[in-house]
């Protein structure tokens, strides 16, 4: 009787042995599937993500005289593990509209823009710009070095609920024009309220 339960424990031991080398191998795969899909070069990789592309390129969150280098990923996907996965789930409604050629030429491009950003601008505001603050934290400014509207904003938003895309929308990306009828869908009124506080306040 001695063997079989010596056998026994040996299958046992061996089956463990492959469950854990199994896990390992498929943490690593994953972990590496995850970085792949976070770097520019494949955000990027469909023809409607080109325009993107270019704008980014041109902004100071691609080159500036510091050095710091932003992608796609530092500002659209969250570091934590939860927000990350749902983002990740979300992003296939890009691949489909893609396929489906949603955006496919300039002018259909132009024509989602408003819908596009906004959505954008409530999912920042939503988690008080937290892509944003892993750079940026009110915390570690240096308000002195700033100039006098920046310092007088930067010191009063904490106080005032403001987060950083109350302000700093289109720094990256091309401010959309906002049509003259807003798809409810595309963001909520506070959103369509600040804009229109916006334009108003450039036409004055």
């Amino acid at each position: 009787m001695a063997k079989p339960e010596g056998a026994s424990r040996k299958k046992l031991i061996l089956g463990f042995a492959v469950i854990f080398v199994a896990g390992i191998v498929f943490a690593g795969l994953f972990n590496a599937g995850l970085a792949h899909t976070n770097t520019t070069e494949f955000c990027t990789s469909c023809h409607s993500m080109q325009k993107n592309l270019e704008e980014l390129q041109q902004s100071t969150h691609w080159q500036n005289a510091s050095g710091v280098h932003a992608g796609c990923a530092d500002c659209h996907v969250p570091q934590p593990f939860i927000p990350k996965m749902i983002a990740k789930v979300m992003a296939a409604k890009d691949v489909y509209h893609e396929f489906m050629g949603t955006i496919d030429t300039p002018e259909k491009y132009e024509a989602q823009r408003w819908n596009m950003a906004s959505r954008v601008w409530e999912k920042m505001k939503a988690t008080d710009s937290r892509e944003c603050r892993s750079c940026h934290e009110y915390a570690h400014m240096d308000l002195a070095a700033q100039d006098r509207s920046a310092r007088s904003r930067h010191s009063n938003a904490p106080d005032k609920g403001d987060t950083c895309i109350d302000c700093h929308k289109g720094i990256v990306h091309a401010m959309p024009e906002e049509p003259d009828e807003v798809d409810p869908d595309a963001g909520t009124a506070q959103t369509q309220a600040d804009m229109a506080a916006k334009s108003k306040a450039k036409s004055e």
